[in-house]
């Protein structure tokens, strides 16, 4: 039994039934062992959802760190960050809504840790948001402020996308970058006048 095995069965016991809700012994279920030789892997639930949480978001920290290593315009690094960050959400969907939702079941000591990495992860998206508005392709607006709305609507995705739904996580990034970049206005320069 690798560690993997567990961390990715127990991410997707947390996401059915959430932290609170999930005993050692379903985790021991999942991946076919005793309860006691789940402890010869790790040390508890504790360990399991850091470990979550930070595969989670190394994940996502080097998919937005490979955008930004591109010699492309911000608005261009924005859009690739969207696509990709929409398409982890959709592929790794367990690890996803544990990180977005579980994070507050951390004790404080590992609370402390996962917010330096948090705070890493929405640095790399400040940084595109303020590249672009520093090269004038953005209008100038708070960095931090805008880095939230766009995450808080990233994020949102997990609780309503469906692989089989009417949206691929590709179309989906495609309207959120729209609308990010352009907004509903159908006339903007008219609108502006």
């Amino acid at each position: 039994m690798q560690q993997a095995d567990i961390i990715q069965a127990a991410a997707q016991i947390f996401r059915q039934k959430g932290y609170h809700g999930t005993s050692m012994q379903d985790i021991a279920d999942a991946v076919q062992l005793q309860k006691a030789s789940l402890y010869y892997h790790i040390s508890g639930k504790q360990e399991i959802l850091v470990s979550i949480l930070d595969h989670a978001l190394d994940l996502m920290i080097a998919d937005l760190e490979g955008v930004i290593a591109a010699d492309t315009s911000p608005a261009e690094q924005l859009h690739q960050a969207m696509s990709t960050y929409v398409g982890r959400l959709a592929a790794d969907a367990d690890l996803a809504a544990v990180l977005l939702l579980e994070h507050r079941s951390l004790d404080a000591e590992a609370r402390s840790s996962h917010i330096r990495r948090r705070d890493r992860f929405e640095s790399l998206w400040r940084g595109i948001i303020q590249r672009g508005i520093e090269q004038g392709d953005f209008r100038p607006q708070d960095p931090r402020l805008s880095t939230f709305a766009l995450l808080g609507v990233l994020n949102w995705t997990i609780t309503w996308f469906r692989p089989e739904g009417d949206f691929t996580p590709d179309q989906i990034a495609n309207l959120y970058t729209d609308l990010f970049l352009h907004g509903l206005l159908a006339n903007q320069m008219e609108e502006a006048s």
